[in-house]
Parts: C-alpha cells; structure tokens; sequence
C-alpha cells in the first residue's frame, strides 16, 4: 500500500524554499581570517633567511670545535706514541737530505751550464 504524502502543497514549498537557502548560504564567500600581525612576503623571506644563516652559523661554530678537539687529541696521541716520534724525526731527515741532494743537482747543473 501506498504511504499517503506527508504534509500539503505549502509545506512542501518551505522545504523547497529552506533547501535553496541552505545551499545559497553554502556558496557565499566567508570572511577572511586576518592575523593581527600582519608580515608581508618580503618580510616573512627575510626573517627565514635570518634564521638559516643563524643555524648554519651556529653548526659552522659546532663542526669547528669539534674539529680543533679532534686534532688536539690526534697531536696528545701522536706525542704519546714513541714509534710516531721516531718515524716523524726519520721523515725529516729524509726530507732535509732530499732537499739538500736537490739543491746540490742544481748547483751541479747550473755549474756545468756556465761552462758551455
């Protein structure tokens, strides 16, 4: 059986008529939040830029300090080591003579070149 229809011509009109105002009060623009501070783009890119130069400057600082405690230790451990010592003094001694047998080539050479 069939339900019979709830509600008459003119109820049928109201819903109809609120449908059309909801659905107009859907659509119309919303009023834009504004912040009290207002920071222009220019601003907003300068304060980000103050900001990572100040992080990087500050990781900078960090990776030298670690650097200078690292080499301090590499030195404290390279003066603790004797073997170290002696290799570093045999090193320089075979620089001293390598530059020393240079130098005494090239007096050979410019000697044997002003006599020709």
């Amino acid at each position: 059986m069939r339900e019979p229809k709830i509600g008459g011509f003119s109820e049928r009109l109201s819903a109809q008529a609120e449908a059309r105002k909801a659905l107009l009060a859907k659509m119309k623009p919303k009023p834009t939040v504004r912040p009290e501070v207002f920071e222009t783009s220019a601003e907003k890119k300068a304060r980000e830029l103050e900001e990572v130069r100040a992080r990087r400057a500050t990781e900078k600082e960090e990776a030298r300090k670690r650097a200078e405690e690292a080499e301090a230790e590499r030195l404290l451990a390279l003066e603790n080591d004797e073997q170290a010592q002696l290799d570093m003094k045999r090193q320089e001694r075979k620089d001293r003579k390598a530059q020393a047998k240079a130098d005494a080539r090239a007096k050979r050479e410019a000697k044997s070149a002003s006599r020709r």
